[in-house]
């Protein structure tokens, strides 16, 4: 009985290895995984991470509606300015790429960035490369007026 059975499972091993797939003849998977770190290795580090960077929204505050924005296919803090210029400012002005910066982009109002720490900060104090990297969300919030008014003299012009 045993030698029927030892029979038995050595033609069941003998089938299953007549169903694996024949190897193919292109390159090994070693050799795919070699290339594959030479082009990785090819690009900039910036520029891999640019390819993977998730769009951040974008809140005005005081708006229901939230827009999204691709941070790496701008190539600056004016290009993103002059986006938010377009997403958010119903005027037909334009002040072009050399009067545009984030000061002026939306007026009466101050663009901040949320971290991924949850922090809210001014945007533009980073290198965009760092912007674009830590940027979780813009924030566009209204630029509060100076509660103190400097006046001069204090006396009346009466004597």
């Amino acid at each position: 009985m045993s030698t029927s059975g030892g029979n038995a499972a050595s033609a069941s091993f003998e089938q299953h290895a007549k169903r694996r797939p024949p190897a193919s003849s292109g390159p090994s998977q070693q050799q795919q995984h070699r290339k594959l770190l030479r082009l990785s290795s090819v690009h900039d580090d910036d520029d891999v991470a640019a390819g993977v960077v998730p769009p951040v929204t974008v809140v005005l505050d005081g708006r229901c509606i939230c827009h999204r924005v691709h941070l790496n296919r701008h190539t600056g803090y004016r290009s993103l300015a002059g986006a938010l210029r377009r997403l958010f400012v119903d005027t037909g002005d334009d002040l072009g790429e050399d009067g545009l910066d984030l000061a002026n982009a939306i007026p009466g109002h101050v663009v901040a960035y949320e971290d991924m720490e949850d922090d809210l900060l001014l945007a533009g104090d980073l290198k965009w490369n760092d912007f674009v990297r830590v940027a979780k969300r813009i924030r566009i919030i209204p630029a509060k007026k100076s509660s103190r008014t400097k006046k001069c003299g204090g006396g009346s012009l009466d004597n």
